[in-house]
């Protein structure tokens, strides 16, 4: 790639597109009573996913963009549950009918804070209130480093079938830069504590752009966690926002490594992974070859939501606790962000919705063109612009960052099928971003970026 390709595309602040439009643009428009009124009107039957948020960690990690709060002790914990528990009761009297669930994943911070009785009981609680489907799938996001035997037991137990286990890298030197230390041992431990309760389908999540992280410790990071053998990996680029994240200003800025640098540790940890045995999923993913991420991708059926490249074809999800995003047929909602106002709201015997977004048609036509491309490099737009009822000349002809891309050789442009070439994917974004109506708008950039 030529350097002023990457300076030019490589250094720009872009959403990741595990939405559309992306977060910031959700506006207290649309509050609690809005989103009582879309739960009401969902469909009987719908197949749903939900997402319940765990806002608590024992320690913070300097590089994480996460909602979370660090606590020592487990009562805020307890209190958080029983928030989550009248959560979970509001929703499912709002909607007409108990809904079909096929996904249900827990996000943190740090989930497995929870104590083992209580996560059963909480999984219990769902399926009470909801109509899981045979196949559905439970999935929790673990920090290696406090995952207990009987927490693994009770994964087990309660029907977890896919573990996300962050191991960033295993540099020292890296993980004392951003204050988590993790040896190789503590995650194969982990690893096989899930494998012999039940928790068969393991997912690694990996990070470059870390401080003093190099393309060697990158290599290395990445050839000891293939051996471990997880079903698939996330590679995500540390996305250094110090005045979003107050915590990331203990993150030495000089350490920190240039976009070429950055570049350059992605294609070595994809190259690593894929002459390991797995297959690369869109931009940021890999898999093994009979993971059903990679049957996805091969079938032109691969999917992108807040949880990265998935199977995952429900459009209703439902999201619970502070901060947890959900989305129906009209359109994306959020809760409060903070714990206290998440609380108020839940005292009020109200739905947490503190913001949200109304979907128009357009939102709709323009967020399946960003997919594809994320997940497919490529997409047919007069094709899709044609189930949507649109003109595809309306988007091609006149798009400025789109005839840029092309002149600059990132992607071709043949009758309205774009395709990102295969030596520019790591720039897939900026392909997106040439269709994102919200994006150039205002003349800014979205802070939701990796």
């Amino acid at each position: 790639m030529q350097p002023s390709v990457l300076q030019k595309y490589g250094e720009a602040r872009l959403p990741r597109y595990t939405s559309y439009p992306p977060s910031p643009e959700f506006s207290p428009a649309v509050g609690f009573e809005i989103y009582g009124e879309w739960l009401s009107r969902l469909p009987r039957d719908t197949p749903s996913s939900l997402y319940l948020h765990v806002p608590f960690c024992r320690s913070m990690c300097w590089y994480c963009g996460c909602h979370t709060t660090i606590t020592a002790k487990d009562q805020p914990v307890v209190e958080y549950l029983d928030l989550l528990r009248r959560e979970i009761d509001m929703v499912t009297t709002q909607v007409p009918q108990p809904l079909r669930v096929e996904h249900v994943h827990f996000g943190g911070g740090t989930p497995t804070i929870v104590a083992p009785m209580d996560f059963v009981a909480l999984t219990d609680l769902l399926r009470d209130r909801f109509g899981f489907s045979a196949a559905a799938e439970i999935a929790i996001e673990i920090d290696p480093r406090t995952l207990s035997i009987e927490m693994a037991g009770a994964l087990g137990g309660a029907g977890v079938g896919r573990a996300s286990l962050g191991v960033q890298s295993f540099d020292p030197i890296v993980q004392k830069a951003v204050n988590r230390i993790q040896s190789e041992e503590t995650t194969i431990e982990a690893v096989d504590r899930l494998r012999q309760s039940g928790v068969e389908s393991i997912n690694f999540d990996l990070i470059y752009g870390l401080p003093h992280q190099t393309v060697h410790s990158c290599i290395d990071t990445a050839k000891a966690a293939a051996a471990m053998r997880p079903d698939r990996f996330a590679v995500f680029g540390y996305a250094h926002v110090p005045s979003f994240k107050k915590h990331q200003r203990m993150i030495e800025e000089a350490a920190l490594p240039s976009s070429a640098a950055r570049m350059e540790q992605a294609l070595a940890i994809a190259e690593t992974l894929v002459n390991a045995g797995y297959v690369q999923i869109g931009l940021d993913h890999f898999a093994l070859p009979d993971d059903e991420l990679a049957r996805a991708q091969a079938a032109g059926k691969l999917r992108r939501n807040f949880q990265g490249y998935t199977t995952d074809n429900c459009e209703t999800l439902i999201g619970f606790g502070a901060s947890a995003i959900g989305r129906t047929q009209q359109g994306y909602v959020q809760n409060q962000v903070g714990l206290g106002f998440y609380a108020g709201s839940i005292s009020r015997g109200e739905l947490a919705t503190a913001r949200g977004y109304r979907l128009t048609i357009e939102d709709r036509l323009r967020a399946e063109i960003i997919e594809r491309l994320m997940c497919d490099f490529e997409v047919d737009v007069p094709a899709v612009c044609a189930r949507h009822g649109f003109n595809a000349a309306e988007l091609i002809i006149g798009n400025g960052k789109l005839l840029e891309l092309a002149e600059d050789g990132v992607v071709d442009l043949a009758e309205g099928v774009i395709r990102v070439r295969r030596d520019h994917r790591f720039l897939v974004r900026a392909a997106a971003a040439a269709f994102d109506g919200c994006l150039y708008r205002s003349g800014r950039s979205h802070s939701q970026a990796a």
